[in-house]
Protein backbone atom coordinates (compact mmCIF):
# COMPACT_ATOMS: atom_id res chain seq x y z
CA UNK A 1 0.00 0.00 0.00
CA UNK A 2 0.85 3.79 -0.22
CA UNK A 3 2.32 5.22 2.88
CA UNK A 4 0.41 7.63 4.08
CA UNK A 5 2.39 10.59 3.07
CA UNK A 6 2.36 9.17 -0.33
CA UNK A 7 -1.63 8.71 -0.43
CA UNK A 8 -2.04 12.09 0.87
CA UNK A 9 0.12 13.85 -2.07
CA UNK A 10 -1.80 11.50 -4.33
CA UNK A 11 -5.17 12.70 -3.31
CA UNK A 12 -4.61 16.46 -1.59
CA UNK A 13 -6.34 19.03 -3.87
CA UNK A 14 -7.22 16.50 -7.10
CA UNK A 15 -9.83 15.80 -8.49
CA UNK A 16 -11.45 12.24 -8.70
CA UNK A 17 -14.37 10.57 -10.12
CA UNK A 18 -15.24 8.44 -7.29
CA UNK A 19 -14.49 9.22 -3.59
CA UNK A 20 -15.13 6.57 -1.15
CA UNK A 21 -15.77 7.37 2.15
CA UNK A 22 -15.31 4.24 4.78
CA UNK A 23 -11.92 1.78 4.59
CA UNK A 24 -14.26 -1.46 5.74
CA UNK A 25 -14.85 -4.08 3.77
CA UNK A 26 -17.38 -2.46 1.69
CA UNK A 27 -15.13 0.69 1.13
CA UNK A 28 -12.45 -1.09 0.28
CA UNK A 29 -14.38 -3.28 -2.30
CA UNK A 30 -16.53 0.03 -3.87
CA UNK A 31 -12.82 1.25 -4.55
CA UNK A 32 -11.91 -1.72 -6.28
CA UNK A 33 -14.41 -1.96 -8.37
CA UNK A 34 -14.51 1.13 -9.33
CA UNK A 35 -10.98 1.51 -10.24
CA UNK A 36 -10.74 -2.28 -11.63
CA UNK A 37 -13.28 -0.54 -14.08
CA UNK A 38 -10.83 2.07 -15.21
CA UNK A 39 -12.07 5.42 -12.71
CA UNK A 40 -10.08 7.84 -10.48
CA UNK A 41 -10.65 6.74 -7.25
CA UNK A 42 -9.97 8.14 -3.48
CA UNK A 43 -10.75 6.44 -0.46
CA UNK A 44 -10.82 8.15 2.82
CA UNK A 45 -11.04 6.31 6.19
CA UNK A 46 -11.75 8.50 9.14
CA UNK A 47 -9.72 6.34 12.12
CA UNK A 48 -8.34 3.24 10.72
CA UNK A 49 -9.14 0.62 7.94
CA UNK A 50 -11.39 -2.10 9.20
CA UNK A 51 -11.91 -0.11 12.67
CA UNK A 52 -15.32 -1.04 12.98
CA UNK A 53 -17.06 -4.14 11.95
CA UNK A 54 -14.78 -5.25 9.84
CA UNK A 55 -12.23 -6.07 11.85
CA UNK A 56 -14.95 -7.15 14.64
CA UNK A 57 -16.80 -10.15 12.81
CA UNK A 58 -16.99 -14.06 13.30
CA UNK A 59 -14.89 -14.30 10.53
CA UNK A 60 -16.75 -16.39 8.77
CA UNK A 61 -17.43 -16.39 5.39
CA UNK A 62 -20.71 -18.40 5.03
CA UNK A 63 -24.21 -18.54 3.75
CA UNK A 64 -26.00 -18.34 6.57
CA UNK A 65 -27.28 -21.68 7.62
CA UNK A 66 -29.84 -20.13 10.21
CA UNK A 67 -31.49 -17.32 7.32
CA UNK A 68 -33.36 -20.36 6.19
CA UNK A 69 -35.43 -20.06 9.16
CA UNK A 70 -36.96 -16.74 8.21
CA UNK A 71 -36.87 -17.78 4.53
CA UNK A 72 -34.34 -15.66 3.23
CA UNK A 73 -33.37 -17.88 0.08
CA UNK A 74 -32.31 -15.28 -1.93
CA UNK A 75 -29.21 -14.13 0.60
CA UNK A 76 -28.75 -17.44 1.08
CA UNK A 77 -28.07 -18.64 -2.11
CA UNK A 78 -26.34 -14.84 -3.01
CA UNK A 79 -23.97 -15.62 0.16
CA UNK A 80 -23.06 -19.35 -0.94
CA UNK A 81 -22.18 -18.43 -4.28
CA UNK A 82 -19.93 -15.29 -3.12
CA UNK A 83 -18.16 -17.98 -0.24
CA UNK A 84 -17.41 -20.15 -3.18
CA UNK A 85 -16.15 -17.28 -5.62
CA UNK A 86 -13.94 -16.44 -2.32
CA UNK A 87 -12.23 -19.75 -1.70
CA UNK A 88 -11.30 -19.52 -5.45
CA UNK A 89 -10.05 -15.79 -5.61
CA UNK A 90 -8.48 -15.61 -2.46
CA UNK A 91 -7.39 -19.25 -1.40
CA UNK A 92 -4.82 -18.75 1.38
CA UNK A 93 -7.22 -16.08 3.43
CA UNK A 94 -10.61 -17.71 2.83
CA UNK A 95 -10.36 -21.85 3.59
CA UNK A 96 -12.36 -24.40 4.45
CA UNK A 97 -13.66 -25.56 8.05
CA UNK A 98 -16.14 -28.52 8.84
CA UNK A 99 -19.07 -27.77 10.77
CA UNK A 100 -21.07 -30.05 13.16
CA UNK A 101 -23.88 -29.96 14.45
CA UNK A 102 -24.05 -32.83 16.84
CA UNK A 103 -26.88 -35.20 18.76
CA UNK A 104 -25.51 -35.02 22.22
CA UNK A 105 -26.88 -37.29 24.96
CA UNK A 106 -30.51 -38.04 24.42
CA UNK A 107 -30.67 -35.93 21.43
CA UNK A 108 -31.73 -36.60 18.36
CA UNK A 109 -30.49 -35.90 14.74
CA UNK A 110 -33.03 -32.91 13.78
CA UNK A 111 -34.74 -34.02 10.89
CA UNK A 112 -35.31 -30.35 10.33
CA UNK A 113 -31.35 -29.32 9.92
CA UNK A 114 -31.08 -32.14 7.87
CA UNK A 115 -33.93 -30.82 5.37
CA UNK A 116 -32.20 -27.55 5.99
CA UNK A 117 -28.70 -28.72 5.06
CA UNK A 118 -30.35 -30.64 1.89
CA UNK A 119 -31.69 -26.71 0.94
CA UNK A 120 -27.66 -25.40 1.65
CA UNK A 121 -26.32 -27.92 -0.55
CA UNK A 122 -28.98 -27.62 -3.42
CA UNK A 123 -28.48 -23.72 -3.54
CA UNK A 124 -24.33 -24.15 -3.22
CA UNK A 125 -24.59 -26.37 -6.31
CA UNK A 126 -22.84 -29.12 -4.03
CA UNK A 127 -22.93 -32.42 -6.31
CA UNK A 128 -21.85 -35.62 -4.64
CA UNK A 129 -18.36 -37.50 -6.19
CA UNK A 130 -15.42 -35.99 -6.73
CA UNK A 131 -16.09 -33.86 -11.10
CA UNK A 132 -16.97 -31.36 -8.18
CA UNK A 133 -14.29 -31.08 -6.04
CA UNK A 134 -11.51 -28.54 -5.73
CA UNK A 135 -8.63 -29.18 -3.47
CA UNK A 136 -6.20 -26.38 -2.12
CA UNK A 137 -3.35 -28.80 -0.57
CA UNK A 138 -0.15 -27.54 1.22
CA UNK A 139 -2.35 -24.32 1.99
CA UNK A 140 -2.30 -24.93 5.67
CA UNK A 141 -4.17 -22.58 8.11
CA UNK A 142 -2.97 -22.11 11.71
CA UNK A 143 -4.63 -24.74 13.89
CA UNK A 144 -5.76 -26.62 10.74
CA UNK A 145 -4.33 -30.37 9.42
CA UNK A 146 -3.74 -31.13 5.79
CA UNK A 147 -6.58 -30.92 3.45
CA UNK A 148 -8.30 -28.74 1.22
CA UNK A 149 -11.79 -27.42 -0.23
CA UNK A 150 -14.25 -30.13 -0.56
CA UNK A 151 -17.99 -28.84 -1.60
CA UNK A 152 -19.59 -32.46 -1.03
CA UNK A 153 -22.80 -33.06 0.74
CA UNK A 154 -23.37 -33.12 4.09
CA UNK A 155 -22.95 -35.91 5.31
CA UNK A 156 -23.21 -37.58 9.09
CA UNK A 157 -20.42 -38.78 11.04
CA UNK A 158 -20.06 -41.35 14.11
CA UNK A 159 -18.85 -40.67 17.22
CA UNK A 160 -15.03 -41.48 16.54
CA UNK A 161 -14.78 -39.19 14.03
CA UNK A 162 -16.66 -36.16 15.78
CA UNK A 163 -13.78 -36.66 18.64
CA UNK A 164 -10.67 -36.87 15.90
CA UNK A 165 -12.38 -33.41 14.60
CA UNK A 166 -13.47 -31.95 17.94
CA UNK A 167 -11.80 -33.16 21.08
CA UNK A 168 -13.51 -31.19 23.45
CA UNK A 169 -16.73 -33.17 22.98
CA UNK A 170 -15.21 -36.24 24.00
CA UNK A 171 -16.90 -36.31 27.67
CA UNK A 172 -20.37 -35.22 25.83
CA UNK A 173 -20.39 -38.92 24.23
CA UNK A 174 -21.70 -37.98 20.96
CA UNK A 175 -23.73 -40.57 19.06
CA UNK A 176 -23.68 -38.99 15.95
CA UNK A 177 -23.47 -35.74 14.09
CA UNK A 178 -24.30 -33.78 10.51
CA UNK A 179 -21.22 -32.37 9.06
CA UNK A 180 -20.97 -29.78 6.37
CA UNK A 181 -18.64 -27.01 4.98
CA UNK A 182 -18.61 -23.05 5.41
CA UNK A 183 -15.11 -20.97 5.74
CA UNK A 184 -13.73 -18.73 7.70
CA UNK A 185 -11.18 -15.85 7.15
CA UNK A 186 -9.46 -13.06 8.75
CA UNK A 187 -11.71 -9.96 8.39
CA UNK A 188 -9.43 -7.49 8.92
CA UNK A 189 -6.69 -8.93 7.25
CA UNK A 190 -9.51 -8.91 4.06
CA UNK A 191 -9.86 -5.62 3.83
CA UNK A 192 -6.25 -4.44 3.95
CA UNK A 193 -5.59 -7.24 1.11
CA UNK A 194 -8.62 -5.99 -1.00
CA UNK A 195 -7.43 -2.12 -0.41
CA UNK A 196 -4.16 -3.50 -1.42
CA UNK A 197 -5.51 -4.99 -4.85
CA UNK A 198 -7.80 -1.56 -5.43
CA UNK A 199 -4.36 0.46 -5.28
CA UNK A 200 -2.75 -2.09 -7.69
CA UNK A 201 -5.65 -0.81 -10.28
CA UNK A 202 -4.61 3.02 -9.28
CA UNK A 203 -6.67 4.00 -6.42
CA UNK A 204 -5.08 5.71 -3.88
CA UNK A 205 -6.06 4.53 0.02
CA UNK A 206 -5.92 6.71 3.16
CA UNK A 207 -6.84 6.13 7.05
CA UNK A 208 -6.29 9.01 9.53
CA UNK A 209 -9.04 10.89 7.24
CA UNK A 210 -12.22 11.94 9.19
CA UNK A 211 -14.47 13.68 6.53
CA UNK A 212 -16.09 17.00 7.74
CA UNK A 213 -18.00 17.73 4.91
CA UNK A 214 -19.37 17.06 1.68
CA UNK A 215 -20.83 20.17 -0.91
CA UNK A 216 -22.05 19.92 -3.66
CA UNK A 217 -24.93 19.23 -5.83
CA UNK A 218 -26.45 16.10 -7.72
CA UNK A 219 -24.74 16.40 -11.55
CA UNK A 220 -21.92 18.24 -10.69
CA UNK A 221 -18.55 18.16 -8.90
CA UNK A 222 -18.54 17.91 -5.05
CA UNK A 223 -16.01 19.10 -2.39
CA UNK A 224 -15.17 16.79 0.68
CA UNK A 225 -13.29 18.29 2.76
CA UNK A 226 -11.36 15.93 5.25
CA UNK A 227 -8.67 16.55 8.39
CA UNK A 228 -5.46 14.68 8.45
CA UNK A 229 -4.92 12.80 11.96
CA UNK A 230 -1.24 13.21 11.59
CA UNK A 231 -1.09 17.34 10.61
CA UNK A 232 -4.43 18.62 11.90
CA UNK A 233 -4.84 20.09 8.81
CA UNK A 234 -7.77 20.49 6.61
CA UNK A 235 -7.75 19.04 3.05
CA UNK A 236 -10.35 19.32 0.29
CA UNK A 237 -10.59 16.40 -2.51
CA UNK A 238 -12.74 17.24 -5.80
CA UNK A 239 -15.26 14.54 -6.74
CA UNK A 240 -17.84 13.47 -9.40
CA UNK A 241 -19.33 10.64 -7.36
CA UNK A 242 -19.11 10.38 -3.61
CA UNK A 243 -19.98 6.66 -1.97
CA UNK A 244 -20.48 6.48 1.58
CA UNK A 245 -19.71 2.89 2.88
CA UNK A 246 -19.32 4.01 6.15
CA UNK A 247 -21.34 1.12 8.05
CA UNK A 248 -22.68 1.63 11.14
CA UNK A 249 -21.53 5.43 10.87
CA UNK A 250 -23.73 6.24 7.43
CA UNK A 251 -26.02 8.11 9.27
CA UNK A 252 -23.88 10.91 10.20
CA UNK A 253 -22.63 11.56 6.41
CA UNK A 254 -24.55 14.57 5.32
CA UNK A 255 -26.95 13.80 8.24
CA UNK A 256 -28.79 16.80 7.51
CA UNK A 257 -29.47 15.50 4.29
CA UNK A 258 -30.39 11.29 5.53
CA UNK A 259 -32.90 12.90 8.18
CA UNK A 260 -35.03 15.14 6.12
CA UNK A 261 -35.30 12.92 2.87
CA UNK A 262 -38.17 10.48 2.97
CA UNK A 263 -37.76 6.75 2.67
CA UNK A 264 -34.44 7.00 3.31
CA UNK A 265 -33.50 3.80 5.56
CA UNK A 266 -31.73 4.06 8.69
CA UNK A 267 -28.98 2.73 10.90
CA UNK A 268 -30.31 -0.20 13.50
CA UNK A 269 -26.86 -1.31 15.53
CA UNK A 270 -27.10 -4.49 16.83
CA UNK A 271 -24.17 -5.81 18.94
CA UNK A 272 -22.47 -8.93 18.62
CA UNK A 273 -20.09 -10.10 21.13
CA UNK A 274 -17.46 -12.95 20.98
CA UNK A 275 -15.34 -14.76 23.51
CA UNK A 276 -11.97 -16.29 22.87
CA UNK A 277 -10.73 -19.81 24.58
CA UNK A 278 -7.29 -21.54 24.90
CA UNK A 279 -7.58 -25.25 23.35
CA UNK A 280 -6.61 -26.37 26.85
CA UNK A 281 -10.15 -25.38 27.80
CA UNK A 282 -11.70 -25.68 24.42
CA UNK A 283 -9.59 -28.25 22.05
CA UNK A 284 -11.49 -27.68 18.83
CA UNK A 285 -8.38 -28.72 16.73
CA UNK A 286 -10.26 -28.88 13.22
CA UNK A 287 -13.61 -28.47 13.11
CA UNK A 288 -16.25 -25.40 14.00
CA UNK A 289 -19.94 -26.50 15.58
CA UNK A 290 -22.98 -24.77 15.85
CA UNK A 291 -23.76 -24.46 19.72
CA UNK A 292 -27.82 -24.55 21.28
CA UNK A 293 -28.02 -21.28 23.39
CA UNK A 294 -32.17 -21.65 24.04
CA UNK A 295 -35.00 -20.17 22.41
CA UNK A 296 -34.26 -21.82 19.07
CA UNK A 297 -30.82 -19.50 19.23
CA UNK A 298 -27.33 -20.76 18.31
CA UNK A 299 -23.66 -19.64 18.39
CA UNK A 300 -20.85 -20.93 17.05
CA UNK A 301 -17.51 -22.30 18.45
CA UNK A 302 -14.72 -22.44 15.60
CA UNK A 303 -11.03 -22.80 15.73
CA UNK A 304 -9.13 -19.68 15.17
CA UNK A 305 -5.70 -18.54 14.76
CA UNK A 306 -4.70 -21.55 17.67
CA UNK A 307 -7.97 -20.22 20.17
CA UNK A 308 -12.02 -21.40 20.04
CA UNK A 309 -13.76 -18.43 19.37
CA UNK A 310 -17.00 -18.25 20.91
CA UNK A 311 -20.00 -16.52 19.63
CA UNK A 312 -21.75 -14.16 18.64
CA UNK A 313 -24.85 -12.65 20.28
CA UNK A 314 -27.29 -10.43 18.03
CA UNK A 315 -28.55 -7.53 20.79
CA UNK A 316 -29.95 -3.71 19.79
CA UNK A 317 -27.12 -1.40 20.71
CA UNK A 318 -27.61 2.26 21.31
CA UNK A 319 -24.22 2.78 22.92
CA UNK A 320 -21.24 4.64 22.04
CA UNK A 321 -20.49 2.93 17.96
CA UNK A 322 -16.45 4.58 17.83
CA UNK A 323 -15.57 1.99 20.87
CA UNK A 324 -18.07 -1.09 21.10
CA UNK A 325 -17.20 -3.36 24.77
CA UNK A 326 -18.65 -7.23 25.10
CA UNK A 327 -21.69 -6.46 27.23
CA UNK A 328 -21.68 -8.49 30.64
CA UNK A 329 -25.21 -10.17 30.16
CA UNK A 330 -23.99 -10.97 26.73
CA UNK A 331 -21.23 -12.48 28.43
CA UNK A 332 -22.93 -14.83 30.44
CA UNK A 333 -25.28 -15.86 27.69
CA UNK A 334 -22.02 -17.45 25.85
CA UNK A 335 -20.62 -19.07 28.72
CA UNK A 336 -24.22 -20.58 29.81
CA UNK A 337 -24.35 -21.90 26.49
CA UNK A 338 -20.67 -22.88 25.95
CA UNK A 339 -20.60 -24.82 29.52
CA UNK A 340 -24.26 -26.59 28.70
CA UNK A 341 -22.71 -27.91 25.34
CA UNK A 342 -19.11 -28.66 26.45
CA UNK A 343 -19.90 -29.56 30.21
CA UNK A 344 -17.48 -27.40 31.08
CA UNK A 345 -17.40 -24.62 33.99
CA UNK A 346 -15.44 -21.98 32.44
CA UNK A 347 -15.98 -18.15 33.40
CA UNK A 348 -14.91 -14.72 32.15
CA UNK A 349 -11.44 -15.13 34.09
CA UNK A 350 -11.08 -18.36 31.33
CA UNK A 351 -11.24 -16.11 28.67
CA UNK A 352 -7.82 -15.19 27.14
CA UNK A 353 -9.79 -12.44 24.91
CA UNK A 354 -13.13 -10.85 23.85
CA UNK A 355 -14.42 -8.20 21.64
CA UNK A 356 -18.34 -6.67 20.22
CA UNK A 357 -18.94 -5.62 16.86
CA UNK A 358 -21.91 -3.36 15.62
CA UNK A 359 -23.81 -4.49 12.30
CA UNK A 360 -24.88 -1.82 10.40
CA UNK A 361 -28.20 -3.85 10.07
CA UNK A 362 -31.68 -1.71 7.97
CA UNK A 363 -34.13 -0.33 10.48
CA UNK A 364 -37.64 -1.88 8.99
CA UNK A 365 -39.80 0.37 11.04
CA UNK A 366 -41.34 -2.56 12.79
CA UNK A 367 -40.34 -3.68 16.64
CA UNK A 368 -39.03 -6.78 15.71
CA UNK A 369 -35.46 -7.51 17.77
CA UNK A 370 -32.23 -7.14 15.62
CA UNK A 371 -31.68 -10.95 15.31
CA UNK A 372 -35.37 -11.14 13.05
CA UNK A 373 -33.80 -8.38 10.85
CA UNK A 374 -32.89 -9.02 7.24
CA UNK A 375 -29.08 -8.89 6.58
CA UNK A 376 -29.73 -7.78 2.94
CA UNK A 377 -27.85 -4.69 1.97
CA UNK A 378 -29.62 -1.27 0.77
CA UNK A 379 -27.89 1.17 -1.59
CA UNK A 380 -29.96 4.55 -1.85
CA UNK A 381 -29.25 7.68 -3.50
CA UNK A 382 -30.17 11.02 -1.71
CA UNK A 383 -30.68 14.43 -3.19
CA UNK A 384 -27.34 15.76 -3.25
CA UNK A 385 -26.31 12.55 -6.04
CA UNK A 386 -24.32 10.63 -3.14
CA UNK A 387 -24.87 6.97 -3.09
CA UNK A 388 -24.94 4.86 0.19
CA UNK A 389 -24.37 1.38 0.85
CA UNK A 390 -24.94 -0.46 4.09
CA UNK A 391 -26.37 -3.35 5.80
CA UNK A 392 -25.34 -6.61 4.35
CA UNK A 393 -22.74 -9.58 5.50
CA UNK A 394 -18.73 -10.23 5.40
CA UNK A 395 -19.65 -12.74 2.71
CA UNK A 396 -21.66 -10.48 0.29
CA UNK A 397 -18.90 -7.67 0.02
CA UNK A 398 -17.84 -7.94 -3.57
CA UNK A 399 -22.23 -8.17 -4.76
CA UNK A 400 -22.31 -5.04 -2.73
CA UNK A 401 -20.10 -3.21 -4.39
CA UNK A 402 -20.76 -4.43 -7.56
CA UNK A 403 -23.76 -3.14 -7.01
CA UNK A 404 -23.19 0.23 -6.02
CA UNK A 405 -20.48 0.74 -8.78
CA UNK A 406 -23.58 -0.54 -10.88
CA UNK A 407 -25.83 1.92 -10.21
CA UNK A 408 -22.76 4.92 -10.96
CA UNK A 409 -21.85 3.53 -14.11
CA UNK A 410 -25.95 3.06 -15.04
CA UNK A 411 -26.48 6.92 -14.32
CA UNK A 412 -23.69 8.23 -16.20
CA UNK A 413 -24.41 5.74 -19.39
CA UNK A 414 -20.97 4.29 -19.07
CA UNK A 415 -20.01 0.85 -20.65
CA UNK A 416 -17.81 -0.56 -17.99
CA UNK A 417 -18.67 -4.10 -16.87
CA UNK A 418 -17.71 -5.63 -13.49
CA UNK A 419 -14.82 -7.38 -12.92
CA UNK A 420 -14.12 -8.35 -9.79
CA UNK A 421 -15.22 -11.88 -10.26
CA UNK A 422 -11.75 -12.29 -11.87
CA UNK A 423 -9.81 -10.36 -9.68
CA UNK A 424 -6.91 -12.41 -7.58
CA UNK A 425 -7.05 -10.87 -4.04
CA UNK A 426 -3.53 -11.19 -3.03
CA UNK A 427 -1.32 -14.30 -4.37
CA UNK A 428 -1.26 -17.58 -2.08
CA UNK A 429 2.22 -19.56 -1.08
CA UNK A 430 2.53 -22.58 0.96
CA UNK A 431 4.50 -23.10 3.81
CA UNK A 432 6.94 -24.95 1.59
CA UNK A 433 7.85 -21.89 -0.58
CA UNK A 434 8.44 -19.48 2.27
CA UNK A 435 12.63 -19.80 3.41
CA UNK A 436 12.05 -19.18 7.52
CA UNK A 437 14.83 -17.98 8.90
CA UNK A 438 16.59 -19.65 12.11
CA UNK A 439 14.21 -19.00 15.11
CA UNK A 440 10.95 -18.83 13.19
CA UNK A 441 8.80 -22.19 13.71
CA UNK A 442 6.20 -23.86 11.81
CA UNK A 443 3.65 -22.22 13.46
CA UNK A 444 4.38 -18.69 12.55
CA UNK A 445 5.02 -19.67 9.00
CA UNK A 446 1.60 -21.13 8.71
CA UNK A 447 0.17 -17.95 10.19
CA UNK A 448 2.39 -16.02 7.85
CA UNK A 449 1.22 -17.73 5.32
CA UNK A 450 -2.02 -17.61 5.87
CA UNK A 451 -1.91 -13.47 6.74
CA UNK A 452 0.22 -12.27 3.87
CA UNK A 453 0.18 -15.59 1.15
CA UNK A 454 3.60 -14.62 -0.77
CA UNK A 455 4.07 -11.63 0.98
CA UNK A 456 4.76 -13.22 3.59
CA UNK A 457 8.60 -13.48 2.09
CA UNK A 458 9.06 -9.87 2.89
CA UNK A 459 8.32 -10.47 6.68
CA UNK A 460 10.93 -12.94 6.67
CA UNK A 461 13.54 -11.15 4.99
CA UNK A 462 13.02 -8.20 7.61
CA UNK A 463 13.72 -10.95 10.09
CA UNK A 464 16.27 -12.16 8.24
CA UNK A 465 18.08 -9.64 7.91
CA UNK A 466 17.53 -8.61 11.74
CA UNK A 467 17.38 -11.60 14.11
CA UNK A 468 15.33 -9.35 17.07
CA UNK A 469 12.72 -8.95 14.45
CA UNK A 470 12.36 -13.00 14.06
CA UNK A 471 11.34 -13.00 17.52
CA UNK A 472 7.33 -13.15 18.75
CA UNK A 473 5.79 -9.90 19.51
CA UNK A 474 4.10 -12.22 22.58
CA UNK A 475 5.49 -15.25 24.18
CA UNK A 476 3.58 -17.68 22.73
CA UNK A 477 2.26 -16.53 19.86
CA UNK A 478 3.04 -17.13 16.54
CA UNK A 479 3.40 -13.29 15.42
CA UNK A 480 6.22 -12.20 14.79
CA UNK A 481 8.31 -8.23 15.88
CA UNK A 482 8.72 -7.88 11.80
CA UNK A 483 4.93 -7.47 11.18
CA UNK A 484 5.26 -4.59 13.73
CA UNK A 485 7.59 -3.40 11.02
CA UNK A 486 5.92 -3.95 7.72
CA UNK A 487 2.76 -2.53 9.24
CA UNK A 488 4.01 0.90 9.65
CA UNK A 489 5.82 0.74 6.00
CA UNK A 490 3.40 -0.85 4.36
CA UNK A 491 -0.08 -0.71 5.98
CA UNK A 492 -0.40 2.65 7.46
CA UNK A 493 -0.33 1.29 10.57
CA UNK A 494 -0.11 4.42 13.21
CA UNK A 495 -0.59 3.52 16.78
CA UNK A 496 -0.10 0.40 18.79
CA UNK A 497 -3.86 -0.38 18.52
CA UNK A 498 -3.32 -0.60 14.71
CA UNK A 499 -0.80 -3.44 14.69
CA UNK A 500 -2.34 -5.15 17.66
CA UNK A 501 -6.01 -5.33 16.79
CA UNK A 502 -6.17 -4.71 13.04
CA UNK A 503 -2.50 -6.07 11.20
CA UNK A 504 -2.09 -8.83 13.71
CA UNK A 505 -5.18 -9.98 15.27
CA UNK A 506 -3.05 -10.23 19.05
CA UNK A 507 -5.16 -7.42 20.76
CA UNK A 508 -8.08 -10.49 20.46
CA UNK A 509 -6.52 -13.17 20.61
CA UNK A 510 -4.20 -12.19 23.58
CA UNK A 511 -6.53 -9.31 24.97
CA UNK A 512 -6.41 -10.80 28.41
CA UNK A 513 -2.49 -10.23 28.72
CA UNK A 514 -1.79 -7.24 27.24
CA UNK A 515 -3.36 -4.46 29.80
CA UNK A 516 -0.16 -3.17 30.92
CA UNK A 517 1.85 -5.83 29.42
CA UNK A 518 6.15 -5.45 28.57
CA UNK A 519 4.87 -6.63 25.02
CA UNK A 520 3.34 -3.03 24.57
CA UNK A 521 5.77 -1.56 25.22
CA UNK A 522 8.01 -3.35 22.69
CA UNK A 523 5.10 -2.65 19.88
CA UNK A 524 5.25 1.04 20.90
CA UNK A 525 9.13 1.14 20.59
CA UNK A 526 9.54 -0.66 17.82
CA UNK A 527 7.14 1.64 16.09
CA UNK A 528 8.55 4.70 16.95
CA UNK A 529 12.37 3.45 15.28
CA UNK A 530 10.33 3.01 12.24
CA UNK A 531 7.97 6.23 12.75
CA UNK A 532 10.28 8.77 14.19
CA UNK A 533 8.23 9.11 17.60
CA UNK A 534 9.48 10.66 20.33
CA UNK A 535 9.86 8.75 24.26
CA UNK A 536 6.73 11.28 25.06
CA UNK A 537 4.65 9.74 22.38
CA UNK A 538 6.07 6.19 23.24
CA UNK A 539 4.47 6.41 26.86
CA UNK A 540 1.61 8.05 25.58
CA UNK A 541 0.79 5.27 23.23
CA UNK A 542 1.25 2.98 25.65
CA UNK A 543 -0.79 5.08 27.77
CA UNK A 544 -3.98 5.17 25.01
CA UNK A 545 -3.47 1.38 24.41
CA UNK A 546 -4.49 0.32 28.02
CA UNK A 547 -7.57 2.98 27.66
CA UNK A 548 -8.34 1.12 24.66
CA UNK A 549 -8.10 -2.37 26.03
CA UNK A 550 -10.86 -0.88 29.03
CA UNK A 551 -13.08 0.60 26.17
CA UNK A 552 -13.38 -2.09 24.42
CA UNK A 553 -13.63 -5.04 27.04
CA UNK A 554 -10.82 -7.05 25.48
CA UNK A 555 -10.36 -8.52 28.88
CA UNK A 556 -13.51 -9.82 29.77
CA UNK A 557 -12.70 -10.21 33.20
CA UNK A 558 -12.37 -6.91 33.54
CA UNK A 559 -16.30 -5.62 32.63
CA UNK A 560 -17.94 -3.50 34.92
Amino acid sequence: MLTRQEAIEAIAGQEFEVVVIGGGITGAGVALDAASRGYSVALLEGRDFAIGTSSRSSKMVHGGLRYLENFDIGLVREALLERQLMVELAPHLVYPTPFLVPALGEEKRSRRIGLGLNAYDVMAGVRTGTKNRREYRGLRRPGEAEGGWSPDRHRTIDRDEIISLVPALADRDPESAYMFYDCQTDDARLVLTVLGEAERFGAACLNGAEVTSVSGERGKQSTVTFRDAASGESVSVGALNVINATGVWADQIRPGEIENEEDIPKIAPSRGTHLLFSDEDIDMDRAACIVPAGEGRSIFALPWLGRTLVGTTDSDYDGDIDHVAPDAADVEYLLGATNEFFGCSLTESDAVGAYAGVRPLISTGDPRKSVDISRRAELYETSSGMLTITGGKLTTWRRMAKQTVDRMVERAGRDAPCRTDEIPLGMAASESELDAPEGVGEEAVAQLAFRYGHAAVRVLDMARQRPELAEPIVDGRPDLMAEIVLACRAEQASSVADVLLRRTRLGLTAGASLGSAESVRHVAELMAETLGWSQAQVNAECDRWVDTARAEGLDPARLQ
